[in-house]
């Protein structure tokens, strides 16, 4: 009976030792995963962000590829809601239409915002409006 009563607190401080190395060596590989982790959103975040430049640029440059079919002179650049306005023919003196276009590229759709726009212009709830400011 005596040995047990002396076997008991070191069976505690065994316990307790236990107890802190398994703590230890979760927060080890919780750190090891937050640091894999962290840098996979980084390096997802960098991609991203390329690729919304990358877009951007290519948005701007659009007017003057061989396949827009438009007077690149008659492009209005936007950027939101839709990426370009083209009053076809006004550099001719002629204006016959005024387009909306949206670019995309891959698989990318449109978004809520541009759906609306899209939606808006296609019932033909296009408005010309005339402000004038007195100084």
């Amino acid at each position: 009976m005596p040995s047990d009563t002396r076997l008991l607190p070191l069976l505690v401080l065994v316990l307790i030792l236990g107890i802190g190395i398994g703590l230890l060596v979760a927060l080890l590989y919780i750190q090891q995963w937050k640091a894999r982790y962290t840098q996979a959103i980084r390096q997802d975040a960098v991609q991203r962000s390329q690729a919304v430049t990358t877009g951007k640029v290519h948005e701007q440059l659009v007017p003057y590829l061989p396949e827009f079919g438009f007077n690149p002179k008659d492009a209005r650049f936007l950027g939101s809601p839709v990426d370009l306005l083209v009053f076809d023919g006004l550099d001719d003196g002629e204006l016959r239409r005024v387009v909306f276009i949206e670019i995309k590229t891959g698989g990318s759709g449109l978004t809520g915002r541009e759906r609306q726009v899209r939606d808006v212009v296609r019932a033909r709830q296009v408005a010309w409006e005339e402000l004038r400011i007195e100084r």
